[in-house]
Order: structure tokens, then C-alpha cells, then sequence
């Protein structure tokens, strides 16, 4: 049963998922431009991924802001700890954000080709150096070394160990893998087979290597954090880990046969279950000897949290879906042409979703969280409101967007 006080956790852990799916995509098309060589092949891999990231990257960054404050506000005493003991990789990947994001901007303006390598090299050196530091924090806290306090642990070894140090490599593999797949795919939308095939092997490369540095993390973690481990491939978080080695090795099978569209969604399913498993082999504890309970917030903030988280969603994965639906779609650069004879208003009404069980969502979901007072009518408040996001996300966007995702007539005009 998920009571109240781990709703925000588990918000906090999607959003982590999809930080790490979608910014370690972006982080991993940083690597191949590290490695992609000069001359002509070199400058068509650099070309390509920055085309791919340019109508997400910024988006993808939501969810580390998202994380962040989550955490922030319904565990405060964790996330000072974390902040304070964790400071140095924390900084490091804050750097490497901020001159990543500056570099892919800096960009467009260069006026030589040394210019453009520099930056390139800026941008593909913390693109790797990035994903390193967030992985050491995160196996500084799965391995136990961050307590609660100011700071909670040694500013060096909570994140200069065997096990971070693994985790730190194993996240720059899987965003190469992420990022090798997702090109893959792109390049085969934009009509480019040849750039398709140097992806295809850099995804089997990658994907391989992602897979031999997990099964050393999981001999590591035996060694640093054997309770971790044993709840891991024993207890709770055995199912995510049983998922996550299926959907790779299917991820593999797909790039190999070129199937690259199924492939993008097996292979964020491997690396969301890894996260799943983690989460699941840890619980309840949060922190050393600091319990989730223990760190949570007040209950009227755990309230006010997970109210706000999904009144966002609301608003949020609309605008979210849509830009993805048209980057995979191809169809930012240039927008359909208007129709020569709109459909008619009731043909509109009548293909448009009812927007009543979103209501009927929304009503439920503030009843059981506001009035009841048990954690079973709270879990069914949560899923109510998340039904609300979801029933509501169509009537929404189609009231804007046709069924299709055509720009719906103008209501200002006769």
C-alpha cells in the first residue's frame, strides 16, 4: 500500500526515469559527437544530432527541475543532506549543464571551423562528464553514504567509490545507448539510411558494453551494499531487474533487425526498470539510517505536493505529448496547409471525446485526498487525479488539434 507521505517519492522517481531517458539521450548524442572523428563523416554525425535534439532538449531538462523541487519540498531534510554531502558531483553536473546548454547555443554563431570544433568539444566533453557526476551521486545514495546532517557523510568517498564510480560509467554507456538508438530512428526518418547503418552498430556497440558494465555494478554492489543487492535479485526489486534484462536484450534484437521505433520504447523501458528496481530494492529506506516516513514532510504538504504535481501534469503533458507526436512525426519545420473547407462544427463535436469522465476523474480524486483521512482512500484519490490528467489529456488537445493532429479551424472566423 502507498501511503501519502511516498506519493511525492514515487512522482519524483518517474520524473527521474524520464530525466534519464530523454536527458540521457540528449546527453548520449554528445558522446558520439565526441567520438565521431573530423572530416566529412565526423561533421555529418556532429550535423545529426544536434538536428535531432534541437526541438527537445530544452524540454527534456523539465524533469531534473521537476525532481529537484519535488524533492526538495516533500523531503527537506533528505534533499539538504543530499545537496551538502553530494555538493562536489552535484556541482560538477550543474557545470557541465550550464556549458552544455551554452555551447549548443553558441553554436549557430560560429564563423570558422575551429570555432565549431571548440564548441563542439565543450558541448560533447560535458555531455559525458554530466551524466558521470549525477551517476556517482546517485551511488552514493544507493550504497548508503549519505546520513542525515550538514553534511551527512565524507564530501570525497560518498561519491569517489567502487560502486558510484560504476553507476557513473554505466549512465554515460546507457546514454550512448539511448542516443545511438534514437538516432538511428531519426536518421531513418529524415530518409538518411547510410547515417542509419553507422547508428545501427554504434546501438549494438553501446548496448553490449551497457549490458557487460551492469553485470559488473551488480558484482559491485554485492560487495558495497549487499543489502541493496540481495533486495535487488532476491526480494522486491527482482521483477524491474527481470524487466530490465528482457526489454535490453529485445532492444538489441529490434536495432539488429532495424526495427528502430519499437526499439526507442523497449529500450526506456530497460533503463526506467533499472531505476523501478532500485527504488523497490531501497524502500523504506530513503537515506542511512533516514526512512521515507522519517523524511517526509508535514501531511498537509505531502497533500499540497502531490495536488500541485498533478494539476501540472494537466497542464503539462499536453504541450509535452505534442511536441514529441511532431518531432517523430517530422513536422516542425513546415505546417499542413489550412483546409480549403473546414469540417463542420458538428462533425467536430461529434468525433470529440466527451470530456465527463475527466470531471467525474477530477471530483474523485479531490474527495478521496481532501476528505478522506486513510492511505487507501488517499492511493485511490492519487489514481483518480492521475485518470483526470489522463482522460482529459484528449478533450484538451483536440480542441485545439484535430484527430490527427491537424490545426483545428479558426473559431474567431465565421
Amino acid at each position: 500500500m502507498i501511503h501519502l507521505h511516498s506519493l511525492p517519492l514515487v512522482f519524483a522517481l518517474a520524473g527521474l526515469a524520464l530525466y534519464t531517458v530523454l536527458g540521457g539521450a540528449d546527453f548520449g548524442a554528445g558522446f558520439w559527437q565526441l567520438v565521431a572523428g573530423r572530416g566529412e563523416h565526423g561533421r555529418q554525425i556532429r550535423d545529426h544530432a544536434h538536428h535531432a535534439m534541437a526541438p527537445v532538449w530544452e524540454a527534456n531538462h523539465v524533469w531534473l527541475v521537476f525532481v529537484l523541487t519535488v524533492v526538495w519540498t516533500g523531503y527537506p531534510a533528505a534533499f539538504g543532506s543530499i545537496a551538502s554531502t553530494l555538493s562536489s558531483p552535484l556541482f560538477v553536473a550543474g557545470l557541465g549543464i550550464v556549458l552544455r546548454g551554452g555551447a549548443y547555443a553558441l553554436r549557430a554563431g560560429t564563423a570558422t571551423a575551429r570555432e565549431e570544433r571548440r564548441i563542439d568539444t565543450v558541448f560533447a566533453l560535458s555531455s559525458v562528464l554530466t551524466p558521470f557526476a549525477l551517476g556517482t551521486a546517485a551511488g552514493g545514495v544507493a550504497a548508503g553514504r549519505v546520513g542525515v546532517g550538514n553534511p551527512g557523510g565524507s564530501l570525497v568517498s560518498s561519491w569517489l567509490n567502487p560502486l558510484s564510480i560504476t553507476i557513473g560509467v554505466l549512465a554515460v554507456a546507457s546514454a550512448a545507448y539511448m542516443a545511438a538508438v534514437f538516432l538511428s530512428g531519426d536518421a531513418v526518418r529524415d530518409g538518411r539510411a547510410a547515417l542509419a547503418e553507422q547508428f545501427r552498430r554504434r546501438a549494438l556497440g553501446a548496448g553490449i558494453a551497457a549490458g557487460a558494465i551492469a553485470a559488473a555494478g551488480v558484482v559491485v554492489l554485492r560487495i558495497d551494499a549487499h543489502r541493496l543487492f540481495t533486495r535487488l535479485t532476491q526480494g522486491p526489486g527482482l521483477p524491474a531487474l527481470a524487466l530490465s534484462v528482457l526489454a535490453g536484450g529485445a532492444t538489441l534484437a529490434l536495432v539488429a533487425s532495424r526495427r528502430y521505433e519499437p526499439a526507442r520504447y523497449t529500450a526506456a523501458i530497460a533503463v526506467g526498470s533499472t531505476i523501478a528496481g532500485w527504488a523497490l530494492a531501497q524502500q523504506p529506506v530513503l537515506l542511512r539510517s533516514l526512512t521515507v516516513g522519517q523524511a517526509a514532510a508535514g501531511r498537509e504538504t505531502e497533500l499540497a505536493v502531490t495536488i500541485a504535481v498533478i494539476a501540472g501534469a494537466v497542464i503539462l503533458f499536453p504541450s509535452l505529448a505534442l511536441l514529441f507526436r511532431l518531432t517523430l512525426a517530422g513536422r516542425l519545420a513546415d505546417a499542413p496547409p489550412t483546409a480549403a473547407h473546414p469540417p463542420d462544427a458538428r462533425e467536430l463535436a461529434g468525433s470529440r471525446p466527451s470530456a465527463r469522465p475527466a470531471v467525474a476523474a477530477l471530483i474523485a480524486g479531490i474527495g478521496f485526498l481532501t476528505i478522506a483521512g486513510t492511505n487507501w482512500a488517499h492511493a485511490i484519490g492519487a489514481a483518480s487525479l492521475l485518470a483526470f490528467a489522463v482522460l482529459g489529456y484528449r478533450p484538451l488537445l483536440e480542441s485545439f488539434l484535430g484527430p490527427e493532429g491537424e490545426e483545428a479551424p479558426d473559431r474567431r472566423s465565421g
